[in-house]
């Protein structure tokens, strides 16, 4: 698959999730084996201390994760979360939170990933995802 047609793909499918569009969840970056989601805060996605969701922290680290899995998968591959952990390291006090995920091995049929979640200006870390994702292979 080359780069701009992997890409394009990735951000179709991201385009697609009806989740992330309830987020208010926007793919800001992609490259091969690694991809930022942003979400900015509105009152819908926070608990109720005012700091975002760890539900929130935890989709948009697997999309990201998740993205950043696909770059690396073969053309017509799809993908799907088979395990990730996540360490919830302070609250989320920001106005935008940042998913930055990248690849760290590519294997036939699994990718393991890592992310980190940070404030807007990416100097403040919430949390941490180690994530392993399955590619589904394309259909023939």
């Amino acid at each position: 698959m080359n780069n701009n047609s992997m890409i394009e793909s990735s951000k179709e499918s991201f385009g697609k999730q009806g989740f992330m569009k309830t987020l208010g969840a926007e793919l800001i970056h992609i490259e091969e084996g690694f991809v930022k989601i942003k979400c900015t805060k509105n009152e819908g996605l926070t608990q109720q201390h005012g700091f975002f969701h760890a539900g929130v922290i935890t989709s948009i680290a697997d999309s990201a994760c998740g993205y950043a899995a696909l770059t690396t998968m073969p053309e017509g591959s799809d993908v799907l979360s088979v395990e990730f952990k996540t360490n919830l390291m302070r609250p989320a006090i920001s106005d935008a939170i940042i998913a930055t995920a990248n690849v760290i091995k590519s294997g036939k049929t699994l990718v393991f990933c890592e992310a980190k979640i940070t404030d807007e200006k990416e100097e403040k870390i919430f949390a941490t995802m180690q994530a392993t994702m399955i590619s589904l292979k394309p259909k023939e």
